[in-house]
């Protein structure tokens, strides 16, 4: 685990450390696009919903519905149409910066999300594959030395990692042995039951989700591999098997 190199690149790519390699990555533009197409969306249809929610008998925000629908139109559509196409704007910035790209070389694969890189190199790879939305890297030993969001397209990249001598799987091989963790599971290592607990409080909020990768990169250092689905934790231990 402690292999892994962290390489903080900014806006260049870290050269390739021998052999050809590929590069594979969400498109900025497509995402932003369609967060902007979305947001002027919502924007169109909220004066329409405003005037249907003051015919009703009761209604919750009738306060905000009357202000909105007192502005003339077109003002209030065109207004509306602009304010959602800046808040699309905004979370498809946010959407392509928080996304993965993979730059897969015979020698080493890299990984780069929100400006920064974690290469691994050959050797130290056993096995990727996809466990839901996510990619994992998985080490010779059954440690994970990744799991990332990933929206790049699975067939491609497969295709791409087994071009370059890789092994994939469809799904996680360890995925069995995970056991959902609830506060004072036996078996774990000593404090990794404390980090379980802290990371379970940062999932709820996110602004926390940085601290919720932090807390899974010290699990991992305790020798505790964490999986999530939906609000729930799932862990397994490899240096117990």
């Amino acid at each position: 685990m402690e292999d892994a190199r962290n390489v903080q690149t900014g806006k260049k790519q870290v050269p390739p450390t021998g052999g050809t390699d590929t590069q594979l990555a969400e498109s900025a533009w497509a995402i932003t696009l369609f967060c902007v197409a979305c947001g002027a969306g919502v924007g169109a249809v909220l004066p329409l919903f405003a005037r249907l929610l003051l015919k009703l008998p009761w209604a919750p925000l009738e306060g905000p519905a009357e202000l909105l629908t007192s502005i003339p139109e077109p003002a209030l559509t065109l207004g509306t149409v602009a304010v959602g196409a800046l808040g699309g704007l905004l979370l498809g910035l946010d959407a392509a910066h928080e996304s993965l790209s993979v730059r897969v070389c015979d020698t080493h694969l890299a990984l780069t999300i929100r400006d920064s890189t974690r290469e691994f190199a050959r050797e130290e790879i056993a096995v990727l594959c996809r466990d839901g939305k996510q990619l994992v890297v998985l080490a010779p030993d059954g440690m994970e030395l990744a799991r990332e969001d990933c929206g790049l397209p699975w067939p491609r990249l497969a295709d791409t990692l087994a071009g370059h001598g890789y092994r994939w799987a469809q799904e996680d091989p360890y995925r069995a042995e995970f056991r959902r963790w609830v506060p004072g599971t036996p078996g774990l290592p000593e404090g990794a039951d404390a980090l379980l607990r802290a990371r379970a409080q940062a999932r709820r909020s996110d602004d926390d989700a940085e601290d919720a990768r932090d807390l899974r990169r010290e699990l991992l250092r305790l020798g505790v591999v964490v999986r999530d689905e939906e609000k729930r934790q799932y862990w397994r231990s490899p240096r117990q098997n």
